[in-house]
């Protein structure tokens, strides 16, 4: 454990040691900035049924800031080493392969979290500054940040197996968002085709925008968890095959 440590620190001093890290983090603070804007503006132009957590999260600007996170994240865990030389050096060393994916995911994950502190900060100074009730429910709260973490979970380790798969950034970029558009866009299979087909369940259960639709509004579900979390095992373990490989194919 000692050494797993040593690795997630040195992979997040890649991301708080360097302005890379530090401008991924003010553009996701920016973009969260404006979706709570708008959506405070909508509240003010008409009447809103919905809480503002959950207008604020089921826009076209959150998905479009959201997406993107993943590419910018993980496309330089493995490739940038890859192309630089230091991930020959690394597997070389007395570590085991499941150490280095495990420690570049977790150190993924941390920043990630990181990246929402904001986020939550600009819903409590609702509060704090207009001196009115929140115009949210706790629960719609947790929800949300609970949905955002498990989908967080998946996309990150779809971006670290894009990124092990290449010693290219843009390509490892470019093949993270481009898997992470599919999965966004099956998602709106039902919405094209309606329910009547034998495969909808299926659709909807993958459906990202739908679980957050339901966290989003307070209802929580275990089924979203064990998707995203099992989609995250998988992918993570197809790394470590990939990864492996590489190893010892040296």
């Amino acid at each position: 454990m000692r050494l797993l440590r040593i690795l997630i620190f040195k992979e997040l001093k890649g991301y708080f040691l360097t302005p890379f890290g530090w401008v991924v983090l003010a553009f996701v603070t920016v973009m969260q900035g404006v979706s709570l804007s708008a959506a405070m503006k909508g509240f003010r132009d008409t009447p809103v049924k919905d809480s503002l957590v959950y207008v604020t999260f089921n826009s076209p600007l959150f998905w479009f800031y959201f997406l993107f996170i993943f590419p910018l994240i993980t496309m330089r865990l493995f490739a940038e080493e890859e192309r630089s030389g230091t991930l020959e050096t690394l597997l070389t060393a007395p570590v085991r392969t499941w150490q280095v994916v495990l420690s570049k995911y977790s150190a993924a994950m941390m920043f990630f979290t990181v990246l929402w502190i904001p986020a939550l900060v600009q819903f409590k100074m609702f509060g704090w500054i207009s001196d009115l009730p929140p115009a949210y429910s706790p629960g719609a709260l947790i929800g949300t940040f609970s949905i955002v973490m498990l989908m967080g979970s998946a996309f990150t380790a779809i971006g670290c197996l894009a990124s092990a798969l290449t010693s290219s950034q843009i390509i490892a970029g470019l093949v993270t968002i481009g898997l992470l558009l599919i999965q966004y866009f099956f998602g709106y299979v039902t919405v094209i085709w309606g329910e009547s087909f034998a495969g909808a369940g299926f659709f909807n259960h993958i459906s990202s925008h739908r679980h957050l639709h339901y966290f989003t509004s307070g209802l929580l579900d275990t089924r979203p968890a064990a998707y995203f979390l099992g989609v995250a095992a998988f992918v993570l373990f197809l790394t470590y095959q990939v990864v492996d490989y590489r190893r010892w194919k040296r």
